[in-house]
């Protein structure tokens, strides 16, 4: 019998990242997802592209092996297929893991295959797979009386993914357009006993945090500090954002200042980071990328949030008293990403600013206290934003 993938979620990271790097380490993969128009096109079609762009030029990879299936309408086929798989992963959305839960917990429960299933969430937030481990072992989704044997079915792996996936064309159906850079890292340590998937485009490491950190204070912080400025200054791409001498290097301000935390923190060397950073900038730089400033830009209310891309990495530099007016100032422009079309939290943040007292408003959107050097940094960040849209 081959080797075999569950993914949750059909969407471009799904398709053109999680689902290629599986098929073509030879893992037959199967889709789930709950979007019956997703669902429809992948019974429908026998291959879909994925097309690799990168200042070489481009690539195409034509992705075969895979199968669909929908969880609302045929749950008991996605639990049998789990509960004889080798791996399970998810592209899904931070918020979508605790409805993905339950029918994991059903199929892991009935696991029987002496080794443990792989369980990785690839979301761009730290501790993911922690975060699903959570609520799979919740009492409503896996019988108390199994957790304590749980690890002979399944082994939690947190990991940290990073490619960049563009706007895609209208009429694209399922091919994917996707930057040729990549990396994905997975923490081995559960497998110890096991051993982990052979999966070639996976960098299996030892501790995951640094990695985690690093992209995330750095792709993640670079990639919406540019869109956000971009957004106020009405450029239409990262590209034409970066291509503004002064955004360029106000988000280098930006890095230098997340750099100074990861090189303190992690003990990546200045000269490692300083090279990481320019290759950050080169790759959103990327024209042919077309990366549009609202898409990188959208969901501001998780991207303000305490453990995310600017307020994570402002935190603890202003609890050890070091700079952080460069984020300070991305923080201002991601509270004027308001009321953006097609980005419900652009909305939702446009309605809080209107109705909520600026001290609310950096404990409820940053999840920061009086008390944290931060607060009063923001707060009246929060206030110019409140008096200039009113």
């Amino acid at each position: 019998m081959g080797l075999k993938a569950v993914h949750f979620g059909g969407g471009n990271i799904g398709r053109g990242f999680v689902a290629e790097k599986l098929c073509l380490a030879g893992f037959e993969v199967v889709f789930v997802d709950v979007l019956d128009s997703i669902i429809d096109q992948l019974q429908k079609a026998s291959s879909y592209t994925v097309t690799e762009i990168g200042g070489e030029g481009e690539k195409v990879n034509t992705i075969k092996n895979y199968r669909a299936l929908n969880s609302k309408t045929h749950e008991a086929d996605v639990i049998e297929e789990i509960a004889t798989a080798d791996l399970v992963t998810c592209a899904v959305g931070p918020n979508i893991l605790k409805f993905i839960a339950p029918v994991i917990g059903k199929a892991i429960d009935k696991r029987s295959i002496k080794k443990p299933i792989a369980v990785i969430a690839c979301e761009n937030a730290i501790g993911a797979t922690d975060t699903l481990a959570g609520f799979i072992k919740d009492s409503k989704n896996t019988p108390q009386d199994r957790l304590s044997s749980i690890h002979e079915r399944a082994c939690f792996a947190n990991s940290a993914i990073d490619r960049i996936v563009p706007g895609q064309d209208p009429n694209a159906g399922l091919d994917v357009k996707i930057e040729s850079f990549y990396e994905w890292v997975v923490d081995k340590t559960p497998f110890a006993e096991h051993g982990h998937p052979e999966v070639s485009a996976i960098k299996w490491v030892d501790n995951l945090v640094p990695y985690i950190e690093r992209k995330l204070f750095t792709v993640n912080t670079g990639h919406a500090a540019a869109a956000y400025y971009g957004h106020v200054r009405g450029k239409h791409t990262i590209h034409e954002a970066l291509e503004d001498a002064e955004i360029n290097k106000i988000v280098r301000e930006c890095l230098a200042e997340t750099s100074h935390l990861i090189v303190k923190k992690h003990g990546i060397s200045a000269t490692e980071q300083k090279a990481y950073v320019e290759k950050i900038i080169a790759r959103i730089s990327n024209p042919y990328l077309k990366d549009v400033v609202e898409r990188v830009g959208r969901a501001p209310l998780r991207k303000l949030s305490r453990k995310e891309r600017f307020v994570g990495p402002a935190s603890e530099l202003a609890e050890s008293g070091d700079k952080v007016d460069a984020l300070l100032g991305a923080i201002e422009q991601a509270f004027r990403f308001l009321d953006v079309e097609g980005d419900d939290e652009s909305a939702e943040l446009s309605k809080i600013l209107k109705t909520t007292g600026a001290s609310e408003v950096v404990k409820k959107v940053c999840g920061l206290e009086e008390s944290h050097p931060l607060f009063s940094k923001i707060v009246p960040i929060v206030e110019k934003v409140q008096e200039s849209s009113r």
